[in-house]
């Protein structure tokens, strides 16, 4: 499949540097909107397969917890070059970015963990992780979460959720470091909380990598690959974000389905993953894909989004309404029920599920 995915990737993006311009220029036409869109979406979500293989192949080559760590690193390039093109497009998008948080916060957190835990539970009923590695992760997504999220509603320079330049440059950098800090434990000292915890009777797992062929050669072959594979998603970004910008305001769509739809193409792959790991009894990869995804997404798109406003002198919009902070606080705290004991069954899955379909509920019918 990759020998077809890389030829048709960057075919479509010679044909939209060349013919781009006059076929976006056509967007009153519903079937050529529809028809462009369809093509873009088809050729991004499909580049990010081809992205998430090759960091797979480097996972296996290079261990826990490096190989999840560059696989969620190159998700979330790929959704803040879709956010930038889309803030940088000719409409503003203010809330753009704190929509796309969101939905990424609800859609694996909710979504893919609820799903994950009920497959999980009706296969092996009962299974374990390592407790450490899972409170790592909410240790830094709660506060990353609620200084991004839910602290702009509350600061009394501004009335809607936006930042001052003061405020923006700071809780930029908090972002930063805390995200740097965790990077740090989770790469250093403290790596083993991202492991898969001993089982009684079982022997300690060898250090090292943590597949045979993990010479240099083959590291750098895949990735080169990973490379190439997400290089079209970051060209393609600016094009499908004209035609979704255009699509969502001639369907009079409520504007959070933007970040839905970025959201779901980033995630797509990064979640068939992890519930091919619960399938197999590897709830640790699963988490360290879920949560890590939440962690570097709110540690590396607030900076990011903040920097583009401050920038190009746009608002960005970072407070959630009241209905949305109620859903996050809720996620949070149920979140840290389900992941500070030790073992998830069906029921934990179940919950989360439904608090997702409240979610998508209130995007509709706010």
């Amino acid at each position: 499949m990759g020998v077809v995915r890389l030829p048709v990737a960057w075919a479509t993006v010679a044909a939209f540097a060349v013919f781009g311009g006059g076929w976006l220029g056509t967007l009153e036409a519903p079937l050529v909107a529809a028809g462009l869109f369809a093509w873009l979406f088809g050729v991004i979500l499909w580049s990010a397969f081809g992205v998430v293989h090759e960091a797979e192949e480097l996972a296996h080559r290079l261990g826990e917890p490096y190989g999840t760590l560059i696989l969620t690193l190159s998700i979330v390039i790929i959704e803040v070059a879709l956010v930038a093109a889309v803030m940088l497009g000719a409409k503003a998008a203010p809330t753009l970015g704190r929509d796309t948080m969101f939905a990424v916060i609800m859609i694996v957190m909710n979504g893919l963990v609820g799903v994950g835990l009920i497959i999980g539970g009706l296969r092996h009923h009962r299974q374990n992780y390592n407790l450490d590695g899972a409170g790592a992760y909410l240790a830094a997504i709660i506060p990353l979460t609620t200084i991004a999220l839910i602290i702009p509603n509350f600061t009394r320079s501004t009335p809607d959720g936006s930042l001052t330049p003061v405020q923006a440059v700071a809780f930029s950098g908090l972002t930063v470091v805390l995200y740097g800090i965790f990077l740090l434990l989770q790469t250093g000292r403290h790596s083993d909380f991202f492991i898969d915890a001993l089982k009684p009777g079982a022997a300690a797992p060898e250090a090292g990598p943590a597949h045979p062929d993990a010479g240099t050669g083959a590291i750098l072959r895949h990735a080169g690959l990973l490379i190439v594979s997400l290089l079209p998603i970051v060209l393609l970004s600016k094009s499908l974000a004209a035609i979704l910008d255009h699509g969502i305001l001639a369907l009079g769509a409520p504007s959070a389905l933007g970040g839905v739809i970025i959201a779901a193409i980033v995630f797509t792959p990064e979640g068939i993953s992890a519930i091919k790991a619960i399938q197999r009894d590897q709830l640790q990869r699963a988490i360290n894909l879920c949560l890590g995804a939440v962690t570097s997404t709110v540690g590396l798109t607030v900076p990011a989004v903040l920097a583009i406003g401050l920038l190009s002198g746009q608002r960005v919009v970072l407070g959630l309404p009241p209905a949305e902070m109620a859903v996050l606080a809720m996620t949070l705290l149920l979140s840290v029920i389900t992941f500070s004991r030790q073992g998830t069954t069906v029921l934990e899955g179940a919950v989360h599920l439904v608090v997702f379909l409240a979610y998508l509920t209130l995007i509709f019918s706010p």
